[in-house]
């Protein structure tokens, strides 16, 4: 199979459906693409019922370009990560990963466009954001939940209004940042670096005022962010964790425990946002993000300090933050609900205290007029106490 059938397959993959995300070529299991969060199989001519381990490696082999650092990566590693050009099309982040002893790859498809803050509708407080001059920033949720294209909107307003130098370390670079009023250098690894912390080791010596590291991923990267941030730099990151309140115990994690006491010291000093992201199902299709929001104050500065403990907690706090911008992600989708952006369903599915969200879902409903429950015909019984009264 050679470089131009590639790109004829995966241009017929990406024009199959609305709102493709995701390119999916898995052993046993026929072309399929993520749209609209769901997994749909592609037609194509001749038909291709069931990819076999010689077409998915063919494809891999392809897609790796005879990069020999992505074929170590795969062999020892077990998988790999690039980047790939569909000319006039699009360009794909690239995961190869053996299973079962075969190869299996995932596409990513990577806008072109650098979308705004005002585009995505994010909140208030990625407006405030631009105006930190050191710190960090950390946005945090699962794996295609939209970190990147958040990161990538805040650096775009950031581009429109500083002029300020920029280096991003990439995992790969996914949005290219044309030269406007900052100056950017965007580094992908694995191409101009060989690890998140080696990169960023080089940034510190690059003079920077802003520094992009696309994942804290070891104790070695979160060691230099953390180093970064406290000489005066602007140090914006993601972290694989659920909301915004974990992300302060995954970081402490990296380290050892009698570290602790001086991490949190540290942490309490540099982070200046955490913001947890969530896509969820939207009413007439597509996804929606929703936020959990945490801003360094002074509360917030205590609780880093002493960690969470039974009456205080971070979601507490960001219950009670909203003049600083801050939301836990129960507010965000009783917000959504009220807006008819998402559905009750989606609203309780996705909650993270499903009470609370229950609770203010009928407070909404209340507000309408709406009804808050399916018992009817409830009455009250005048004979009761009589009929009691008379059986003692």
């Amino acid at each position: 199979m050679r470089k131009s059938e590639i790109d004829d397959m995966l241009t017929v993959m990406l024009d199959s459906h609305d709102n493709v995300s995701d390119l999916n070529v898995t052993v046993d299991r026929p072309l399929q693409v993520e749209s609209s969060g769901e997994l749909v199989g592609v037609p194509v001519d001749p038909a291709i019922d069931s990819l076999t381990p010689f077409q998915t490696e063919i494809i891999a082999l392809n897609l790796m370009n005879n990069d020999r650092r992505l074929s170590e990566h795969l062999l020892r590693q077990g998988s790999c990560d690039s980047s790939y050009s569909l000319p006039g099309k699009a360009r794909f982040r690239v995961n190869i990963f053996s299973q079962r002893g075969a190869f299996s790859i995932v596409l990513r498809k990577l806008e072109t466009r650098i979308p705004t803050i005002e585009e995505l509708k994010l909140p208030e407080a990625f407006k405030k954001m631009p105006a930190e001059k050191n710190g960090l920033i950390l946005i945090t949720g699962a794996t295609g939940s939209g970190k990147t294209t958040s990161l990538a909107a805040l650096l775009n307003e950031i581009n429109a209004t500083k002029s300020v130098h920029v280096v991003t370390l990439e995992d790969p670079v996914e949005y290219v940042h044309p030269q406007r009023k900052a100056t950017f250098n965007q580094r992908e690894l694995g191409l101009d670096y060989d690890s998140f912390s080696s990169g960023l080791r080089a940034a510190l010596r690059q003079a920077p005022k802003i520094i992009l590291v696309g994942e804290m991923r070891d104790r070695e990267t979160a060691e230099l962010a953390l180093k970064a941030s406290e000489t005066g730099h602007l140090v914006l990151s993601t972290l694989h964790t659920v909301n915004a309140g974990q992300a302060i115990d995954r970081i402490i994690g990296m380290f050892d425990q009698e570290e602790e006491k001086q991490i949190r010291q540290r942490l309490s000093e540099t982070v200046r946002w955490i913001v947890g992201q969530r896509l969820v199902p939207k009413i007439g299709g597509g996804r929606w993000a929703v936020h959990d929001i945490l801003c360094n104050t002074i509360r917030t500065n205590e609780l880093i300090l002493t960690g969470e403990h039974e009456g205080k907690s971070f979601y507490e706090i960001q219950e009670v933050g909203d003049p600083y911008h801050m939301m836990t992600f129960d507010q965000a989708l009783l917000r959504s609900f009220e807006q008819g952006i998402v559905t009750e369903e989606t609203a309780v599915a996705y909650a993270s205290r499903k009470a609370i969200v229950q609770r203010g879902l009928d407070q909404i409903k209340q507000k309408r007029g709406e009804k808050t429950t399916e018992i009817e015909g409830l009455r009250l019984d005048p004979d009761y106490n009589r009929r009691v009264g008379m059986k003692r």
